[in-house]
């Protein structure tokens, strides 16, 4: 079982390590330009590694990453361990 406050320290280290900027959990970062196509995918690949899951890059959209909240959210309902 994924501990939902780990998952959200991981996400929250992960994107400000792409993004090079701190983050608010309610920060637009796709819809903004801050995260683009290519870091969306550098993003689920460090998700995966960092947290042990893999997740179905066909069961997602870009815009499931688009906050700290919707990428928990997204790893809470396609992450498979």
């Amino acid at each position: 079982m994924l501990d939902r406050e780990s998952a959200k320290r991981a996400a929250r280290e992960i994107v400000i390590e792409l993004t090079r900027r701190k983050v608010r959990d309610d920060q637009y970062l796709v819809s903004s330009g801050l995260i683009d196509s290519l870091l969306v995918l550098s993003l689920i690949s460090k998700l995966e590694q960092k947290l042990h899951i893999r997740i179905p890059t066909k069961e997602v959209q870009p815009e499931d990453f688009d906050t700290l909240d919707l990428i928990l959210e997204t790893v809470e309902r396609v992450g498979v361990a």
